[in-house]
């Protein structure tokens, strides 16, 4: 007669730790953080707990790997820039900026995930791996050393918070309900600019037309080009 542990081993070793990471993104991305359980995964992966701890001890481990999942294939997708050379990191930085953006408009949890380990140190979860992708980009515009953190450290900002603050404008916008799509919720709030007074804002109030017609991504984009202009002329003047 078998063992009678032999059946969960099995089931253990077939169930590798990929496939409890990627179930563990599907119940991020439709439930969040909330949703993800150990009792959730053992139901949508058809198996005991105990196959699932034997790969990922605790959830803040499991959120950290689903994190690191979604991350890693966001700069992998990176940059193929067909620009001539003395523009590809540019390029470079810009195709990598929107594979963040996408990552994070898909995966509304990983806006607030990515704050928090920031949030805990430069040191902590995958801000190196993104540091590192787009730091590659600054030393290749031709910023010295002594200017890599500083020049880095604006754009992974720029880029992690105006894509975190989109996917929060999203968000608030599905809570309205479903007969509230983007085009309406931009418009109660451009209406609600130009009702502010013309005395206290009067520069709001003339972005109200801008925000009405504005498209996310490029005006994401915009941003990164703004940081970038910024970064290139100072270093250059230098």
């Amino acid at each position: 007669m078998a063992p009678p542990n032999r059946r969960a081993q099995r089931r253990t070793d077939a169930l590798t730790r990929d496939r409890i990471v990627e179930a563990a993104v599907d119940l991020l991305d439709e439930a969040g953080e909330r949703g993800l359980t150990f009792r959730a995964l053992t139901e949508r992966l058809a198996t005991g707990p105990g196959a699932i701890y034997w790969h990922v001890p605790n959830k803040d481990e499991l959120l950290a790997a689903a994190t690191d999942a979604v991350i890693a294939e966001a700069l992998a997708a990176g940059p193929h820039s067909d620009a001539p050379r003395s523009d590809a990191p540019r390029e470079e930085v810009r195709a990598l900026s929107l594979g963040l953006f996408a990552a994070i408009n898909r995966h509304p949890w990983l806006a607030g995930n990515l704050a928090a380990q920031l949030a805990r140190g430069a040191s902590a979860g995958v801000a190196p791996r993104i540091f590192e992708s787009l730091g590659r980009r600054v030393r290749a515009l031709g910023v010295p050393a002594e200017g890599w953190f500083v020049a880095t450290s604006a754009l992974v900002h720029y880029v992690l918070g105006a894509a975190g603050q989109n996917a929060a404008n999203a968000a608030t916008a599905r809570s309205l309900g479903s007969d509230v799509d983007r085009s309406g919720f931009l418009e109660s709030t451009a209406a609600a600019w130009e009702g502010l007074d013309p005395e206290d804002f009067p520069v709001v109030r003339s972005m109200a037309g801008q925000l009405r017609d504005h498209d996310d991504r490029e005006q994401f984009l915009g941003g990164v080009d703004l940081v970038l202009a910024g970064i290139t002329a100072t270093y250059a003047a230098g």
